[in-house]
């Protein structure tokens, strides 16, 4: 079938395959350039290996570590009438690409909140791996299934406290205006950090623990975003920062209940890049259109792929590794630094609809965004017929 982009609102309803292909193999290309990793890890899971900055990191442990990594992802596959989800064809591209290099590869498909997964994921790892010594936590979900009860949690974008009025920009109608959002209760909150929070990945590290499968020494981390002023009022004060809030409460949790192994845990803060998760929050189009401009004007813009091999070779791996003040790795020091910051609060109030396209990078945005879908890339022909039917 020729596959185009079925954009509905800020979801992309099918992806390309070839494209997918493209994006895996660029990513792959880059950290190649990079070189080796000074600190290289052995065995690594990454849990939510798909798409974005856990793709990116199996990337980066594969092909500068030349690490066997084992991924766990919840993607539908294609059937002779609909794509598969990008996230199927980032992985059967990885997998591809893998196995030309000689690199140890599997993924396990399924809800990765479920013990069923769990346990596969740990059969798995006993059988080919041995133990392991990185454990990369990256899921995006807006919805988690307790594994224990059976009741699911759905997660909330409102602010907490106190009603919010800021700008944003609706990817459909192509508009900057005013959104207003009225606080969360206290039971979306609640469902939020269920969601999100670190319940989930305290789980994974016990499991792991008890089935004797961590290596001594092991790291783990969660990719979590701050941010600033901008976007406090609907991220970090709001029920995504109360969410965020609780993986500092599991990182020190961590560390402390598996301190006889030397388990280093670590909350990751990366810098705003486009993904399907941050294209769904108010606030977050605008201010990533404004934050590109700046950062590419000033030299300094860094996508997920570079964000995540500096973040390997600065600070994850290291014996000990620079923290802030909460005891966090941070990668978005450039993004949140003074000058960048300045430069596009000093945007903010004059930005509408008819200057945005001078003022901020939403043609950037937008490329950006159909790319995570396999769209947009250079070197693909998008008319010419393609196979959906890619199996991993």
């Amino acid at each position: 079938m020729v596959i185009k982009p079925k954009v509905r609102g800020f979801i992309c309803t099918n992806a390309h395959p070839t494209g997918c292909l493209t994006s895996v193999k660029e990513q792959i290309s880059y950290v190649k350039t990079q070189g080796d990793l000074s600190v290289k890890p052995k065995n690594v899971l990454v849990i939510g290996c798909s798409t974005g900055y856990g793709l990116a990191s199996r990337i980066t442990a594969a092909f500068s570590g030349g690490a066997k990594t084992l991924g766990i992802c919840f993607e539908k596959p294609p059937s002779e009438k609909r794509t598969g989800t990008a996230g199927w064809y980032n992985t059967a591209a990885f997998h591809q690409q893998a196995k030309a290099a000689g690199l140890y590869a599997k993924s396990i498909n399924g809800d990765a909140f479920s013990h069923q997964i769990k346990a596969q994921t740990i059969e798995t790892i006993k059988q080919d791996l041995g133990k392991i010594d990185l454990v990369i936590y990256s899921l995006a979900s807006p919805r988690r299934t307790d594994p224990d009860t059976g009741e699911a949690y759905v997660s909330t974008l409102k602010p907490v406290g106190e009603p919010v009025t800021s700008k944003t920009f609706d990817v459909n109608k192509k508009v900057v205006h005013e959104i207003s959002l009225e606080p969360a209760n206290q039971d979306e909150i609640d469902n939020t950090i269920k969601v999100m929070g670190g319940e989930d990945w305290e789980l994974w590290i016990k499991e792991l623990n008890n089935a004797g499968v961590l290596a001594d020494n092991c790291i783990t981390t969660s990719y979590t975003y701050i941010g600033k002023e901008l976007t406090q009022p609907i991220y970090g004060r709001a029920t995504i920062g109360k969410a965020k809030e609780d993986l500092d409460r599991a990182s020190a949790a961590l560390k402390q209940d598996y301190a006889k192994i030397g388990l280093k845990a670590y909350v990751t803060s990366l810098k705003a890049v486009v993904t399907q998760a941050s294209s769904a929050i108010p606030v977050m189009p605008l201010y990533i259109s404004l934050m590109y401009q700046v950062m590419k004007d000033e030299g300094v813009h860094e996508g997920v792929i570079e964000q995540i091999y500096g973040l390997f070779e600065t600070l994850l791996l290291a014996e000990t590794p620079a923290m802030d003040e909460a005891n966090r790795l941070r990668m978005d020091g450039v993004e949140t630094n003074d000058d960048i910051q300045g430069k596009i609060k000093a945007i903010w109030p004059t930005v509408t609809t008819e200057n945005f396209a001078e003022l901020g990078d939403y043609k950037g945005y937008n490329q950006d965004f159909l790319k995570l879908f396999g769209f947009e890339f250079e070197g693909v022909d998008y008319d010419t017929d393609v196979d959906p039917l890619v199996e991993w």
